[in-house]
């Protein structure tokens, strides 16, 4: 049994903020953002469009270009750093907001790994025979988690949505694999509601996002190759049958380290954050979405979806279109 996408859909918000646009509440400009990161603008959130909101829409379309119901999901799982609520979870969000009365939702954590590892997981319970439909969904609103002082931070990140319905089938190919690190945590990490009641004295406080984006680079550059070996050799396949390397839209750099490394052409690794930066587990589900629609994907391609974040976590899939 393996695992075949079957229709893709995305959402992000309306509103743009350019570099330009940023230059004038933090010490910046574009072309500082331009060239440490391939970002030109992205799309930030308004009150009435948050990570539930894009996640549904997104649902919505991939649902619509597979051709199937909302009720014919077995599964929904959402991966969301920024949910917008502690609980429900923003998949039982979904859920209602789609109609999926037969799924099974819940959300995961793995930050801009998420995607890939929400649809491993799918992808391990259709193993299992558990379940033969799914819907995944990478959605984040990292703007309310930065502080738009520290532009070491702002100028990076976005807010969207991507999604894919997943259907278990007989042919194909599907390969995985995962990986964390927790001893590097403090690399990239954002505080949670602090301990705050009447013992304390204090009333609970949030964090902001912070990164030590030296310490990402040099484990993204390392981290995601090793990954690509590991799918490309565990599955028999050649680097050359790969079609495109979809990769977390992290920052251009690091691409060009990560192609170098694997001796493949820049034109094999697609990128969209000089339109939408880094959305978290959003990018890779919105960059398959742009491609797929375009066309540039038909099926029998084999591709490599990976996803490196927060954790530190990171991981990789080799699927056959």
């Amino acid at each position: 049994m393996t695992t075949k996408i079957i229709g893709t859909g995305s959402a992000v918000p309306e509103q743009v903020v350019t570099n330009d646009d940023l230059s004038k509440v933090v010490d910046t400009n574009d072309e500082w953002i331009r060239s440490r990161t391939g970002i030109r603008e992205r799309r930030i959130a308004s009150a009435e469009s948050g990570t539930s909101h894009m996640a549904a829409l997104a649902a919505k379309e991939a649902l619509a270009q597979a051709g199937i119901s909302a009720e014919d999901l077995d599964i929904i799982i959402l991966a969301t750093s920024s949910a917008d609520h502690c609980f429900p979870s923003g998949a039982c969000e979904v859920q209602a907001a789609i109609g999926a009365h037969q799924a099974v939702a819940f959300d995961i954590s793995a930050a801009c790994s998420g995607f890939v590892f929400a649809l491993n997981t799918v992808h391990s319970f259709f193993k299992s025979g558990i379940y033969k439909t799914g819907l995944v969904i990478g959605a984040d609103t990292l703007s309310k988690l930065i502080d738009w002082n520290d532009r070491g931070t702002c100028v990076l990140f976005g807010d969207g949505a991507g999604a894919a319905v997943v259907r278990a089938e007989e042919s194909g190919s599907f390969t995985m694999t995962m990986g964390s690190d927790g001893t590097r945590g403090k690399a990239l990490e954002c505080l949670a509601r602090t301990t705050g009641n009447f013992l304390t004295g204090t009333k609970p406080e949030l964090g902001y996002m912070t990164m030590d984006g030296q310490e990402v680079f040099k484990f993204a550059v390392k981290t995601v190759p090793d990954a690509i070996h590991t799918v490309l050799s565990e599955s028999g396949t050649q680097i050359e049958e790969i079609k495109y390397f979809i990769l977390h839209q992290a920052n251009y750099r690091i691409f060009e380290s990560i192609a170098k490394r694997l001796k493949v052409p820049m034109e094999k690794f697609p990128t969209n954050l000089e339109r939408f930066g880094n959305t978290s587990a959003a990018t890779v589900p919105i960059l398959l979405d742009e491609m797929n629609r375009e066309g540039k994907i038909q099926r029998g391609d084999k591709i490599i979806l990976a996803g490196f974040g927060a954790g530190l976590t990171w991981g990789a899939t080799l699927l056959e279109w």
